[in-house]
């Protein structure tokens, strides 16, 4: 049986959408000579990415992964428990490191990133947090100016995790727009689903913008 009232539900609903739309809005003033100094070492990646997260920023790391991929700059996800299991040996120099953390504090990211470091050519955090133990072992860090409300209950990562995913949506297409990747090529590596179904159609509209 319900405790609260119809109305009561949608109000609730609509704060959760309400402070999750804050949140993306945000995002717009990470858009700064740092973000773009960051770009640029996606841009100039001879190697992989490697994208890694624990928890909710985990999933969104996933995430971020497959686009950054999708986009025409080659990307994985390690988790960092699979990564202090010796996963952390398929890092070489010219890879970069990509880690999502709102507050920066998981022991175990952190000791992943901080071995992680010292295998690749950098690490680059996405975080909520401006000073913690993973930004002080940082190369770079886009840093997502969120509010309070941004989550629920300021504990579960639903704004910020939003906000994480569209910082990276817009390294994915600055990447692929500066690496020259066109929209033939992201065509032909996804033939599959309604993407590879309508990929004629979609590339004669598309193909004005490369």
């Amino acid at each position: 049986m319900s405790t609260i009232s119809d109305s009561e539900m949608s109000d609730v609903a609509r704060n959760v959408i309400k402070a999750e739309i804050g949140a993306l809005q945000s995002t717009l003033s990470a858009i700064d000579s740092n973000f773009i100094e960051t770009c640029c070492q996606f841009i100039n990646c001879k190697g992989k990415i490697l994208v890694t997260g624990s928890g909710t920023s985990g999933n969104a790391a996933q995430r971020v992964a497959h686009l950054l991929s999708v986009g025409g700059t080659p990307a994985f996800f390690l988790s960092p428990s699979d990564g202090l299991h010796g996963g952390l040996g398929v890092l070489r120099k010219d890879d970069l490191v990509l880690a999502l953390s709102k507050g920066g504090s998981s022991a175990e990211l952190n000791d992943f990133c901080a071995r992680a470091r010292q295998l690749c050519g950098g690490l680059v955090v996405v975080t909520s947090t401006k000073v913690s133990p993973l930004t002080e072992q940082a190369d770079w860090v886009v840093l997502l100016p969120l509010a309070d409300d941004a989550d629920l209950g300021n504990v579960v990562a639903t704004g910020s995790s939003l906000a994480a995913g569209a910082i990276c949506d817009a390294i994915v297409e600055v990447a692929r727009v500066a690496r020259g990747y066109s929209w033939k090529e992201l065509l032909f590596t996804h033939p599959a689903g309604a993407v590879g179904r309508d990929a004629e159609k979609s590339l004669s509209r598309l193909v004005g913008e490369d």
